[in-house]
């Protein structure tokens, strides 16, 4: 996620302003010294972090993942100045191995996630992404695939919705939301966001709207999701990333929500606790953590990236460095999220 500086319209650079952009360059920065190293940019967006990274480690490239084209249009133009040093790929980020092996030939030195909906998702009106602007439901990161949030709220029975409702967006009021959406369809079929903020005001009490933010962040946040299929492709993702690494390499990854931070907290501390057994005498060479934390937790941005900016706010970011390849009978646990992919298509 990053924030926008001028809004729709201009060039990448100026509708671009990365989060914790020179933290995340100073964390990549040990892996990416040597000549040949290779940073896989999972969340290329505009290109604000890739960039950083070309012009202040000269030893590294980038591979550059996006699944939304006018996305990889924009950054492709900001970038081009790099030559061959930056390398863009059309693909879902869960698509990580299959990318490493077809454009780096073996295990990479870093890798950078940036995860949510980036700036211009939020501010092409035509996107509906952002509940402040009336806008057709559709919220595809990918403009090529076939499911659109207006499909969601058209087709999804009502025990669904209110699944996703309160799984995705921690919504209080899911069911209720979910009866209204039913009955509202039934009178005529979903298809501009603005209808569907009404219908949240009216649902939602009075006295939880003031004090619980805009009433269309959670259900926007959880069809955005569903929409995209963000959890299950992180789930994948993150364990693929892990193994992309090369011995010394590192990841980095910002989180804006709870339910990706929880992911990704999940599978770093899978790499930095040992899986012995507990009550073992010596911890055998196998079950020796494979990661190092590089953060204390999840680090958050301070007053000054606050006031520089605010879409900042929610961001969690934690890294992680590879201090070997991962023991053998722990790699069952990640596999499962390479095969699982194929599910989603």
């Amino acid at each position: 996620m990053n924030a926008t500086g001028n809004g729709p319209g201009g060039d990448a650079a100026d509708r671009h302003l990365p989060v914790l952009l020179q933290r995340c360059v100073d964390l990549l920065a040990p892996a990416l010294a040597e000549p040949g190293s290779v940073l896989v940019d999972c969340t290329l967006g505009m290109g604000g972090h890739t960039e950083a990274v070309l012009e202040q480690l000269p030893a590294a490239r980038v591979i550059g993942i996006d699944r939304d084209p006018q996305a990889l249009a924009l950054a492709g133009e900001r970038l081009a100045r790099f030559g061959d040093r930056f390398t863009p790929v059309h693909a879902v980020y869960d698509e990580i191995t299959e990318v490493v092996d077809a454009h780096a030939g073996g295990a990479v030195q870093g890798v950078l996630m940036d995860l949510g909906v980036s700036s211009l998702q939020l501010d092409e009106t035509d996107r509906g992404f952002a509940y402040a602007q009336d806008a057709p439901l559709d919220m595809r990161m990918d403009s090529t695939q076939e499911l659109t949030a207006a499909d969601v709220l058209n087709t999804y029975d009502e025990r669904d919705l209110a699944r996703i409702l309160r799984e995705y967006g921690e919504e209080r009021f899911a069911g209720k939301i979910a009866r209204a959406i039913v009955r509202r369809r039934a009178e005529r079929e979903w298809d501009r966001s603005g209808e569907l903020v009404d219908l949240l005001r009216a649902v939602i009490p009075a006295a939880t709207r003031k004090t619980g933010g805009h009433p269309g962040k959670r259900t926007f946040q959880a069809l955005r999701i569903e929409v995209n299929g963000e959890l299950e492709v992180l789930e994948r993702a993150v364990p693929a990333a892990i193994e992309a690494l090369a011995v010394d390499g590192r990841i980095v990854v910002e989180s804006y929500q709870s339910l990706e931070d929880r992911i990704v907290k999940r599978a770093i501390a899978q790499g930095t606790t040992s899986s012995a057994p507990p009550g073992l005498p010596v911890e055998p060479e196998t079950h020796r953590p494979y990661l190092e934390a590089l953060t204390r937790g999840a680090e958050e941005a301070d007053a000054a990236e606050l006031e520089r900016n605010p879409r900042s706010a929610s961001v969690r970011l934690r890294a992680a460095r590879r201090l070997r390849p991962t023991p053998e009978h722990l790699l069952n646990r990640t596999s499962t999220h390479h095969t699982a992919k194929e599910d989603r298509r």
